[in-house]
């Protein structure tokens, strides 16, 4: 274990030439970033997770109540025993041989029997405000962070010269409120680790565990090699675009449609001038050059700039998504009233949860409209989520490769729910949809 420990603790990859662990012990006169800090995060965060049951027991949900948001879920299947072993053992999604056969069985009709299963696979789902009470908390959370982020950046060096993040590295000393904003954001983290599990289960579960690994990694990662001060930059950049994302989630589930699609686009305007703009120019261009002729590189100094750069990858790529879609719902305003939020559906949506999943019409079945059946479709589709990819729609790629970009997308960005949003106004008047929230 000892050799496992000195190999992963290797100097001459954690730090520059010529520095030691020895060096970055604490003194009397300063105090430098140590491994065992981090281990404050773990109580801590089971702490957060605490607060976050009582803030969305006795605030979020007297918010929600007082906005009129129903607590009831989706309509219940009535009991039936066959129904019922057929579902949890056999399939949630019978063929039409299988519903034509539990037809005769029960003497049901076949539309029947498939709303029953609809039912079924929608009965768990969580109300619409247990959602809202989970956006509340992350935006109550994420402007809390945010907002004591800028109050401690404001009073720092490196905010207005970013060359100060390099001056004297490693040996920068650890101040009291850094320390806190590193360990409260590491600790965040970690309660949102923890509670995927009881939190809504999406499609997405496992990327989304993945992608908590992954970002407690990169906070981890710069604070034991004491790169926190320019962590601090990318963690402020990264926590403004949160605030209107989780804010246009809880006017949606309010059912404000102007509101929501207002701050959609607000989100839309910071997202990409902050991840196509600020991040590269400034964050970057300190990390990549500034650091380079003041400190040089060493090892942990190339993968802190590779993941950097993954990052900035993954933001030109959501950008050129949320632009795509922008410019399709301005085309469409064209023919009528202009929605910025009128767009397909992306199946990943945060709306939807890993048990709310509808049955799809077949390719042979004849969609009618809402003026010619009597039902609450949409545009013809009686209700139903169209058959082909709105990814597919937007990039143009196979399946294949959407999937690469998305999984991939999840395991560094942030804002893996950026576009989870977008088709708010989907639920605007259509009731026959209310069951996909």
């Amino acid at each position: 274990m000892a050799g496992i420990l000195a190999w992963f603790w290797n100097e001459r990859f954690w730090l520059p030439h010529n520095v030691t662990w020895a060096d970055l012990k604490n003194t009397d006169e300063a105090t430098f970033p140590q491994a065992e800090d981090l281990y404050l995060a773990l109580p801590l965060a089971f702490c957060i997770f605490m607060i976050r049951l009582v803030f969305e027991r006795f605030i979020a949900r007297p918010c929600a109540l007082g906005l009129k948001i129903q607590a009831n879920g989706p309509q219940k299947a009535q009991p039936n025993a066959i129904l019922e072993k057929v579902f949890t053992a056999i399939t949630k999604h019978p063929d039409e041989k299988r519903l034509e056969g539990l037809s005769k069985q029960l003497d049901w009709d076949v539309r029947t029997i498939q709303r029953w299963f609809r039912q079924r696979r929608n009965q768990e789902k969580p109300s619409t405000l247990t959602r809202f009470c989970e956006s509340m908390w992350r935006f109550t959370f994420h402007l809390y962070i945010f907002t004591y982020g800028v109050r401690f950046l404001k009073k720092t060096s490196w905010i207005w010269n970013t060359r100060e993040c390099w001056y004297n590295y490693p040996y920068q000393p650890l101040t009291v409120d850094l320390h806190y904003y590193y360990i409260v954001e590491l600790s965040f983290y970690l309660s949102l680790l923890f509670s995927q599990f009881t939190d809504i289960r999406r499609k997405d579960f496992l990327v989304m565990v993945i992608h908590h690994l992954a970002t407690i990694s990169l906070i981890t990662f710069s604070y034991v090699n004491n790169m926190a001060r320019v962590g601090t930059l990318v963690m402020c950049l990264h926590d403004a675009a949160d605030i209107l994302l989780e804010a246009a989630k809880m006017a949606n589930y309010a059912k404000c449609q102007r509101l929501c699609n207002f701050i959609f686009v607000m989100f839309s305007l910071v997202f990409i001038s902050s991840r196509l703009g600020v991040y590269p120019v400034w964050i970057l261009n300190t990390t990549l050059f500034e650091s380079w002729e003041i400190v040089g590189p060493y090892p942990s100094w190339w993968v802190f700039n590779f993941l950097l750069l993954l990052l900035q990858a993954l933001h030109t790529f959501w950008s050129y998504l949320i632009v795509k879609i922008a410019c399709r719902a301005i085309s469409k305003g064209k023919s009528g009233k202009w929605n910025p939020l009128h767009v397909s559906k992306d199946d990943r949506s945060d709306i939807e949860s890993s048990s709310d999943e509808e049955d799809a019409p077949r390719p042979a079945q004849k969609l009618h409209s809402s003026a010619t059946n009597g039902t609450n479709g949409t545009n013809g589709t009686n209700g139903c989520l169209p058959l082909v990819s709105p990814m597919h729609k937007v990039t143009g790629l196979p399946v294949c490769a959407q999937s690469w970009l998305l999984y991939s997308s999840h395991l560094l960005l942030k804002y893996n729910w950026c576009l989870r949003c977008l088709d708010f106004s989907a639920f605007q008047t259509d009731k026959s949809l209310y069951r996909y929230k």
